[in-house]
C-alpha cells in the first residue's frame, strides 16, 4: 500500500507545536483592511491553536 500524502493546502496553513497541538493563523487579515479597526487587525496578527473539535480533521489532512 502506498504512503499517505499530506494535503498541500494544509501543509502551508498549519504547523505543529512541540506538544503536538496544531497552530493556525487568523482569517480576515489579507485584504479590505481599511474598514477594520487597528485593534481588530492587531488581534488577528497573532497565531492561535486549532479547536479540539477540528483537531482530528486537521491531523488527517496533515497525515499524523
Amino acid at each position: 500500500m502506498p504512503k499517505m500524502k499530506t494535503k498541500s493546502g494544509a501543509k502551508k496553513r498549519f504547523s505543529l507545536t512541540g506538544t503536538g497541538k496544531v497552530k493556525r493563523k487568523h482569517a480576515y487579515k489579507s485584504h479590505i483592511l481599511t474598514k477594520k479597526s487597528t485593534k481588530r487587525k492587531r488581534n488577528l496578527t497573532h497565531a492561535t491553536l486549532v479547536s479540539t473539535a477540528d483537531m482530528p480533521r486537521v491531523k488527517d489532512m496533515l497525515v499524523l
